[in-house]
C-alpha cells in the first residue's frame, strides 16, 4: 500500500551488494498535468519470503527530492511523486540483511512500474548468486501497459546525430514518417494534402510542451518551439492510448523540462554550420548559408529543499543563399532569427505538497522563403511565435493524489507579401511549349495576414491507488478539462485592384467557356463547370441582366442557359494587372478583423487492475465542444461523444520480463478552428468570386459573412483502433516488441456545395453537368445534413458521405539497453493504408466537385502519402576514454502518389473526359490514378563523434562532430505528380533529393 513518505537529504552510499534484480517499467500512461511517476518495490528474503520493515531510500541527482518508505508485512511499498529520471538510486537497509542498492532505476511520468529486489542475509547466505549493481538500465518490459511508444531523455538523443529539436527527436521513433516540417505522420495519420500536393505534414498529432498543448488550433501542427537541452524526459505515444489523453489518430509528443535541483548546475553550448562544409550538390546549384546555435541553461536551489529554479536562453540564426534549381541564379538572402526563453519555479512547501509555474516564449523572424522554387515576386516574409505561461499544483494524501493546473498559450503566425503587387495566375491552353513557372506566376504573394492561435485551459486530475487482500490492486484515475481555443485573423489582398487574379494567357484569347473548365491546360485555373449554375442565378439578379441578356442569350428566349455559358469566349484584356485575358478574380470587397473560438470539455475516467499475471485497463473518455462565430454566437454544439478505450495485459510467466497484450478503443478528432473560421467568419473580411462577362466583371459567389454553415447533424470524425502485441526480454539488455494494428477512421468531415448535391428541383433532364438530383446516386437530401430546407449560406460543413480510411500494420523493434558500453535500437514497419478521402478537418475540394465524392468511381485506393515500408535503427557506443560514435540510419521504400492536375493550387487526380455515372455527368476519376505511383526509395545514414573531458566535480566539457548523409547519397525522395509536370520536372520525374553530406560542429560546457 501506499505510504507517507518522508523527505530527506541525500547520504552516503551504502554497500554495492545485492542478489537478483529485475525492473519491469511502462512504456507510457500520464495525464497532461501530472508530471510525476512512482514506483511499486518488493523486498524479498531468503527462500523468496517478504522482508516487512525495511527502509527504503529513492534519489536521483535530477530529483528535485528524495523519499524514504518502509516495507509492509508483504515486503511491499509504492513511492509516488517522483520526478522523471534514468539515474535514480535506490538503498534498502533491512536488520539481518546486507545494505543493498541499485542504480540506473528509471521513472517515467505517470507510470508506476514494479521493481522487485531480493536481499542476501548480513552473512552473506541468501541462496541467491550475489551481484554488484554496475548502474546500467536494464532491458525493461512493462507487464501493467498495453500503450505502444517511446521515451527519450537528453542522454539517449544528445548522443545521435540529430536535428536538435523535440520534432526532429520523432523521427527516432518506429513507424514515424520522414517529415522536413517537423510535423510527421504515425501510423495511420494522413502524410498527404491536395494544396500543393505536400507529403510529410500531419494534422493529426498532439503536442505537450511542459503540461502546455501548443498544438495549432487551427492546423493541427505544433505551435510553439523549446531549447531542446531544457527536456527532462519526452514521451511519443503512438497506439494504445488510455483515456486520460485527448488525440490518438496521431501521435501525442508530451515533453517535461528540467526543474533545477538542490545543487548548481547548468550549462553553455555553441553549434555552427555554414555552406563550406557541405558537398556539392549534384542535382540543384549549391546555396551559401551559415548558421548558428547557441544557449546557456542555469538551475539550483532558492532556498534548499524548499524552492528551485530553472531557466533557459537559446538564440539561433540562419542566413541563406537561395538560387534557381535550375540556372543557379541568384534570388535573395534569408535570414532566420529564433529566441527561445524559458524560466521555471517550484516550490516545495511541505513534503507531500508542489507548486510550480513555467514561462517559455519563442519569437522568430523570416525574411523570406528559402524554396528553390519560390520566386522573388511571390516570396513572402514571416514573423511567428509567442508566449506560454503555466501554473499547477499537486499534492499527495495517502493513496490519493490530486494535480490542478491552468495554462495560456499565445502563438502568432504572421505573413507579409514581399512584392505587394496584384497576384495574377496564368493558365496556357494546349501551349507548344512548357511555360516557365514565372510566367505562370506574376505578380506578389497577394495578401498579408496577420493571425494570432491561442489556447487557454484549466483541468483537475487525480489518482487514487487501492491494494486489496485478494483483489489485486487498482489504479483510478480520473479528469476535468476545460478548453477555449481561439483563432484572431486580420487578411487583406494586396494591390491597387484588392483582389487576386486568375487569367488566360493573352496567346489563348477568344478560347470558351468549355474549353477553359476542360483538360488540356498548364497553370492553375479557378473556374469549373460546376460555377455554371451559380454564374445563370448571378446574372438572373443582377441589375446589368439586361446587358447579360444581350452579351450571352443567342437564341433570345430570355433566359441564359448552360450551352450558351459555355459558349461564351473569354478576350478582353481590359483592366488586367499583366494584360492577360480576364477570367476569374477574388475581390476583397470588406476588410475587417475577426476572431471565432471553440470551447471544449472533457472528462475521463479509468481503472487499471492488476491481479496476480493479469492487467486490464478500462477507461472512457468524453468531450463537448461548442463553437461560436466572430459574433459571439453559437455556431455549432458537439455533445458528449463517449471513447472508450480497453486493454488486458497478460505476463506470460509472471517474472515481468514478457507479456502479450490487446487494445480497443475510439479516438475521437474534434473539428478544429479552421472550420470556426470557415462557418464564423461574420464580422470579418468579404471575398466576391468574380467572372469576366462582356465589359465588366460579375460576383457568383460570396466568400466570408455568412459564407459557410456547420450543418446540424454533422458528427465528430472518429478512428477505432484494435492491437495485439508481443514483448520479451532477451537476456538483460534486449527487448523484443511486436505489434498488430488496425484502425478504420470514419464520419470524416467535408465542406459540402449544396447547389451541386441537394437541389430538389433538379431531374436527370435539367441537371447540369456536375449536378446530382433526386434519385441520382450522389443526391444527398437537406435532411442528410439536418435541414428541412437551404440553408442561407454558400457552402455547409458535413459528415462527408462514405468517406473513410482504413490501416493495418506491423511492427517490430529491438532494443538494447545501454550495456557494456553501447545501446541501440532496430525497427521494421509495414503499413497499409487504403482510403477514398484525404479530408483532415479541412475544407477541400471533395463536396464541391461530386467527380471526386468518396463514392465516386476509382476514388478508393491505396492512400497517397502512405510508405508501405520503413526501416530505422540507431546506436551508440561509449569509449572509456570519454570518445562515444554514434549513427541513425533511415531507410522507406517510397512515398505513394497520385497522378495529378493542378487546380487552384490544388493536385487533384486526372480525370477523364465527362460520362455518366450514378446518373451525373461529370469527369470521372481516371482508373488507376490514386496513390498508384511510388516514390523513389532512399536512405539516409548520420554519424556523430562526440569527445567528453570531465574536470574536477560535475564539470565537463564536450565536443560534438555530427556528419549527416556521410556516404553522400543524394538519392530521389519524391516524383513530379502532376501529369503535365511543373514547368520545371515532367511527370513522375524525382524533384527532390537527400541534402549533399554535410558537417556539424558543437561544443558545450556543463557543470
Amino acid at each position: 500500500m501506499l505510504h507517507k513518505e518522508k523527505q530527506v537529504s541525500r547520504v552516503s552510499v551504502l554497500r554495492r551488494t545485492a542478489v537478483s534484480l529485475a525492473v519491469g517499467m511502462c512504456f507510457i500512461g500520464a495525464a497532461w498535468a501530472a508530471e510525476t511517476g512512482g514506483l511499486r518495490i518488493s523486498i524479498t528474503g531468503a527462500g523468496g519470503k517478504p522482508v516487512a520493515g525495511a527502509t527504503v531510500k529513492i534519489s536521483s541527482p535530477s530529483s528535485l527530492v528524495t523519499k524514504t518508505a518502509v516495507t509492509e508485512a508483504d515486503g511491499s511499498v509504492r513511492v509516488a511523486g517522483l520526478d522523471p529520471a534514468t539515474d535514480y538510486k535506490i538503498e534498502v537497509v533491512a536488520p539481518g540483511y546486507s545494505a543493498f542498492n541499485a542504480t540506473g532505476v528509471a521513472v517515467v511520468s505517470g507510470s508506476n512500474p514494479s521493481v522487485s529486489y531480493n536481499l542476501a542475509d548480513a552473512g552473506g547466505a541468501g541462496g541467491a548468486q550475489q551481484v554488484v549493481v554496475t548502474g546500467s538500465r536494464l532491458a525493461q518490459v512493462d507487464t501493467t501497459s498495453a500503450t505502444v511508444g517511446t521515451i527519450l531523455n537528453l542522454a539517449v538523443v544528445e548522443a545521435l546525430p540529430t536535428t536538435r529539436s523535440y520534432q526532429g527527436y520523432l523521427q527516432l521513433v518506429p513507424g514515424v514518417k520522414p517529415s522536413t516540417g517537423g510535423n510527421p505522420s504515425s501510423k495511420s495519420g494522413v502524410n498527404y494534402a491536395d494544396i500543393g500536393g505536400a507529403t510529410g505534414t500531419s494534422s493529426d498529432n498532439v503536442y505537450i510542451l511542459d503540461g502546455v498543448d501548443v498544438t495549432d488550433p487551427l492546423t493541427g501542427t505544433f505551435g510553439s518551439n523549446i531549447n531542446s537541452e531544457i527536456i527532462q524526459e519526452q514521451q511519443i505515444l503512438t497506439g494504445g492510448i488510455p483515456a486520460e489523453y485527448a488525440g490518438g489518430s496521431g501521435l501525442v509528443s508530451k515533453v517535461i523540462t528540467k526543474s533545477g535541483g538542490n545543487e548548481f548546475h547548468g550549462s553553455v553550448n555553441y553549434y555552427f554550420q555554414n555552406d563550406r562544409l557541405v558537398s556539392k550538390n549534384q542535382h540543384n546549384t549549391n546555396s551559401g548559408f551559415s548558421t548558428y546555435d547557441t544557449a546557456f541553461t542555469l538551475g539550483g536551489p532558492i532556498i534548499k529543499d524548499k524552492l528551485w529554479f530553472f531557466t533557459s536562453y537559446q538564440k539561433k540564426g540562419r542566413d541563406t543563399d537561395v538560387t534557381n534549381a535550375s540556372t543557379g541564379e541568384f534570388l535573395r538572402k534569408v535570414k532566420r532569427d529564433d529566441k527561445l526563453g524559458f524560466a521555471k519555479l517550484t516550490w516545495q512547501p511541505t513534503d507531500n505538497d508542489r507548486l510550480s509555474y513555467s514561462f517559455f516564449n519563442d519569437p522568430t523572424k523570416i525574411s523570406g522563403s528559402t524554396t528553390a522554387t519560390t520566386l522573388n515576386n511571390r516570396d513572402t516574409r514571416q514573423e511567428q511565435g509567442g508566449t506560454n505561461n503555466k501554473v499547477e499544483y499537486s499534492r499527495d494524501m495517502d493513496n490519493l493524489r490530486v494535480n490542478a493546473y491552468a495554462f495560456k498559450h499565445k502563438g502568432q503566425l504572421s505573413s507579409f507579401a514581399a512584392d505587394q503587387s496584384t497576384l495574377n495566375n496564368v493558365a496556357f491552353y494546349r501551349p507548344t511549349t512548357t511555360p516557365t513557372i514565372a510566367e505562370r506566376s506574376l505578380g506578389g504573394a497577394g495578401s498579408n495576414s496577420v493571425s494570432w492561435r491561442n489556447r487557454k485551459e484549466w483541468g483537475l486530475n487525480a489518482e487514487y491507488f487501492l491494494e486489496t487482500a485478494t483483489a489485486g490492486t487498482h489504479t483510478f484515475k480520473s479528469g476535468f478539462v476545460n478548453s477555449t481555443d481561439s483563432y484572431t485573423s486580420d487578411a487583406y489582398r494586396t494591390g491597387p485592384e484588392n483582389a487576386n487574379y486568375t487569367s488566360i494567357a493573352a496567346a489563348n484569347a477568344g478560347v470558351t467557356f468549355a474549353q477553359h473548365v476542360g483538360s488540356g491546360w498548364t497553370g492553375s485555373k479557378s473556374l469549373a463547370a460546376g460555377d455554371i449554375p451559380r454564374i445563370i442565378d448571378a446574372i438572373n439578379a443582377s441589375p446589368n441582366k439586361t446587358y447579360f441578356l444581350g452579351l450571352l442569350d443567342t437564341n433570345h428566349d430570355g433566359v441564359v442557359t448552360d450551352p450558351e455559358i459555355r459558349a461564351y469566349k473569354f478576350a478582353s484584356t481590359a483592366g488586367n494587372p499583366n494584360g492577360q485575358v480576364n477570367a476569374y478574380r477574388i475581390f476583397n470587397s470588406r476588410v475587417a478583423p475577426y476572431t471565432v473560438e471553440a470551447t471544449g470539455k472533457a472528462f475521463y475516467l479509468q481503472d487499471t487492475w492488476t491481479k496476480d499475471k493479469l492487467t486490464v485497463n478500462a477507461g472512457v473518455r468524453t468531450e463537448e465542444w461548442v463553437h461560436r462565430d466572430s459574433a459571439g454566437k453559437q455556431t455549432a454544439k458537439f455533445k458528449w461523444e463517449l471513447a472508450p478505450r480497453l486493454s488486458t495485459v497478460y505476463d506470460l510467466n509472471g517474472d515481468g520480463r514478457s507479456k502479450v497484450w490487446a487494445f480497443l478503443g475510439r479516438y475521437y478528432d474534434p473539428i478544429r478552428n479552421n472550420m470556426s473560421d470557415f462557418a464564423g467568419n461574420v464580422t470579418g473580411p468579404i471575398l466576391d468570386e468574380q467572372v469576366y462577362l462582356g465589359n465588366q466583371w460579375l460576383t457568383f459567389r460570396q466568400r466570408g459573412g455568412s459564407d459557410a454553415a456547420i450543418a446540424p447533424s454533422t458528427k465528430t470524425p472518429y478512428t477505432d483502433e484494435f492491437m495485439l502485441g508481443y514483448a520479451t526480454n532477451l537476456g538483460k539488455d534486449y527487448t523484443l516488441s511486436v505489434t498488430y494494428t488496425k484502425r478504420r477512421t470514419r464520419d470524416l468531415l467535408e465542406d459540402y456545395d449544396l447547389a451541386l448535391y441537394s437541389d430538389p428541383s433538379l431531374t436527370a433532364a435539367t441537371a447540369p453537368e456536375g449536378s446530382a438530383y433526386p434519385g441520382s446516386a450522389y443526391y444527398l437530401p437537406y435532411s442528410y445534413f439536418g435541414y428541412s430546407a437551404a440553408p442561407k449560406t454558400n457552402y455547409v460543413i458535413g459528415t462527408l458521405a462514405g468517406g473513410k480510411r482504413d490501416y493495418q500494420g506491423i511492427e517490430v523493434s529491438l532494443n538494447k539497453a545501454k550495456r557494456d558500453n553501447w545501446m541501440g535500437q532496430v525497427s521494421y514497419t509495414y503499413n497499409d493504408a487504403k482510403g477514398n478521402t484525404n479530408s483532415d478537418s479541412t475544407a477541400d475540394f471533395q463536396g464541391d466537385w461530386i467527380a471526386l465524392d468518396p463514392r465516386a468511381p476509382n476514388a478508393y485506393g491505396p492512400q497517397p502519402g502512405n510508405i508501405k515500408h520503413q526501416f530505422k535503427g540507431y546506436g551508440t557506443y561509449f569509449f572509456n576514454n570519454g570518445l562515444e560514435l554514434s549513427g541513425v540510419f533511415n531507410w522507406n521504400s517510397g512515398v505513394l502518389y497520385s497522378k495529378t492536375q493542378l487546380v487552384s493550387s490544388r493536385y487533384l487526380p486526372v480525370m477523364d473526359d465527362p460520362y455518366v455515372n450514378g446518373g451525373v455527368l461529370d469527369t470521372w476519376i481516371t482508373p488507376g490514378s490514386i496513390g498508384a505511383f511510388t516514390g523513389p526509395s532512399y536512405y539516409t545514414f548520420d554519424v556523430r563523434l562526440k569527445y567528453q573531458y570531465r574536470f574536477a566535480g560535475s564539470q565537463k566539457v564536450e565536443f560534438f562532430l555530427d556528419v549527416f548523409n556521410v556516404l553522400n547519397k543524394q538519392s530521389a525522395t519524391t516524383a513530379m505528380p502532376l501529369a503535365a509536370g511543373n514547368g520545371v520536372y515532367k511527370f513522375g520525374e524525382a524533384n527532390a533529393w537527400n541534402d549533399p553530406r554535410r558537417f556539424y560542429f558543437g561544443a558545450r560546457y556543463s557543470f
